[in-house]
């Protein structure tokens, strides 16, 4: 069948069906113009301290500075970032891609092993990381190709005397800094410093549309972390499509988002940490939103106009006391997304802050946004969106097949936001984008008859806690691990927190193996949303005729 875009029927007034791709060569040139337009507007804040358009032009040229003309990186060198969300991440961010090199987001909670392989994989020459997760790198920087260690604590961006105050209480107060070691590492600061003395001129540094931007890491289909090459034609892609979705629903220069979801992950990356930059608006920062009563103390001294966030992180605020005291007369758009928005949760926001939660869908493979509901939703309809400008959808069978509304299938995308590949994985690529340019996403879906299109089920294994992605095979193989075990399998189960928790399935080779050692062996290997929820042990796990484990057949609990 042919692709007829009954979507384009149902797009808001105003939406075009088409972006200009082209209008900029680079996410720095998108920065550029938001510099020119809003130099003295207010567009990073956290811990009480903003920093203005101005503020970040000259900040990240100095960071790029360094990075050029005391380390000698070259273009296209990979540089790791491994934080929280504080007032340096969009300094090394920016800085990093004005010098024309690619960014290699980090969570900052990864154990050893995580770390390790990411940065091999990656290749990255230099890390940025915050003193609380650097005894981590200094575990493994002698098995990578890192080269320089740039180091910083969470108040080095403050002012005197808070930023004494800040690092005092996060070291000594909360001891939340392990100690650790590496030596020839450079702070933060210091490098700003000397970057000031060193000439920098964007003109000088040669972006095209097709240098990569970032290497995000994803599990895509399977448990081995891949890099997605994000060129920076695909991240401008996703900002003038997300802009021109939203663009009508928001003023230029005039809007403030809170940006709690962290910046390394795509989602809060593109849409906070780029799309409201080109807006010109103002970020505002929450380093720790695990802190729920700290988070609505900080919303409730704070006149937000946006908010996006995932089902879990809504859910949870809503939960929260003081949550019906914070102002939201300025609240008009709130996005859902990274895993499925629950009705409960949808409806409860809308009642209590007058505004709809809209729901969108992306992926990392996609920069992210592939799908969103119109803004101007009066309310929350179970629907993933429908494919934003210069995007199509379609959903396909088995054989590759496109099949017509109201069939069930997988989900498949094709737009300029689409990934190059996975980095120094072509055989993964392929089986993800196949010949005609489909990115298979994995997910089963169905569109209706306007368009709209509803995620049914997922066609992988994955397990999505709290908008992480989490691989079965992956946990298995932490857990296999074990000496007592003889065969394991992971699986999701729902749960009301995170939306799904990890439970593991163990044929046990030592019958004394108890739960709470199978617990702390993943807690050494694997970081906090991936940990096993629940251990369940059994004399034998499900299988195929030819010995695939059926992982569906354990989401439900063994019969007696």
């Amino acid at each position: 069948m042919t692709l007829d875009r009954p979507w384009l029927a149902s797009y808001p007034a105003g939406v075009p069906a088409e972006i200009d791709v082209d209008e900029y060569p680079s996410i720095v040139a998108v920065l550029q113009t938001a510099i020119e337009k809003y130099r003295d507007r207010p567009a990073f804040s956290n811990l009480g301290k903003t920093l203005s358009y101005a503020d970040i032009d000259t900040l990240s040229a100095r960071f790029a500075a360094y990075l050029l003309g005391e380390l000698k990186l070259k273009r296209g060198d990979r540089v790791a970032i491994m934080m929280p969300n504080c007032l340096q991440y969009p300094i090394a961010l920016f800085g990093t891609l004005r010098a024309g090199l690619t960014v290699v987001n980090v969570n900052p909670m990864y154990t050893a092993r995580e770390l390790h392989h990411q940065l091999v994989d990656a290749g990255a020459v230099a890390i940025l990381v915050m003193d609380n997760f650097a005894h981590t790198v200094q575990e493994v920087l002698h098995e990578t190709p890192l080269k320089h260690v740039i180091t910083t604590a969470l108040g080095d961006c403050l002012d005197f005397p808070k930023r004494s105050v800040v690092n005092f209480v996060v070291r000594y107060v909360k001891k939340m800094v392990p100690d650790y070691d590496i030596p020839h590492a450079v702070r933060f600061n210091d490098v700003i410093e000397a970057g000031a003395g060193l000439p920098f001129d964007d003109a000088g540094v040669d972006i095209g549309p097709e240098d990569i931007a970032f290497l995000q890491y994803t599990g895509g289909t399977t448990g081995v972390a891949k890099g997605a090459m994000l060129t920076h034609r695909n991240l401008v892609a996703n900002m003038q499509q997300a802009a021109a979705w939203i663009g009508t629903n928001v003023s230029y220069g005039e809007e403030t988002i809170i940006t709690a979801l962290p910046l390394y992950h795509i989602f809060a990356l593109t849409a906070n940490g780029l799309v409201f930059m080109k807006f010109g608006g103002h970020n505002y920062m929450i380093t720790n939103p695990r802190d729920m009563p700290g988070f609505v103390k900080e919303l409730r001294h704070t006149r937000f106009t946006a908010i996006t966030g995932v089902n879990t992180l809504f859910n949870g605020l809503l939960n929260t006391p003081g949550f019906d005291k914070i102002d939201f007369s300025a609240l008009h758009l709130t996005l859902g997304g990274g895993m499925a928005v629950q009705r409960s949760v949808a409806e409860r926001w809308k009642q209590a802050t007058g505004s709809t939660l809209v729901e969108a869908y992306g992926l990392t493979e996609t920069s992210p946004a592939a799908c969103i509901n119109p803004m101007d939703l009066p309310e929350y309809n179970g629907a993933i969106g429908l494919p934003i400008p210069s995007t199509d959808a379609c959903v396909k069978d088995d054989e590759g097949r496109m099949l017509p509304a109201g069939e069930i299938g997988e989900l498949c995308i094709k737009g300029p936001q689409v990934m190059r590949g996975y980095w120094n994985r072509p055989q993964e690529t392929a089986n993800v984008i196949d010949a005609d340019g489909w990115l298979h996403t994995g997910d089963m879906a169905r569109m209706d008859d306007r368009g709209f299109f509803y995620i049914v089920d997922r066609k992988k294994d994955m397990i999505l806690v709290s908008g992480f992605n989490v691989y079965p095979n992956e946990v298995e193989d932490v857990i296999a691990m074990m000496p007592q075990v003889l065969e394991v399998a992971a699986v999701g189960v729902p749960d009301e927190k995170s939306g799904e928790a990890v439970k593991v399935v163990i044929v046990p080779k030592d019958p004394s193996l108890t739960a709470e050692q199978v617990i702390a062996h993943a807690r050494e290997n694997l970081t906090g949303y991936k940990l096993p929820r629940y251990v369940e042990f059994r004399k034998e796990l499900p299988k195929t005729n030819v010995g695939k484990i059926l992982r569906r057949e354990l989401r439900v609990p063994a019969t007696a």
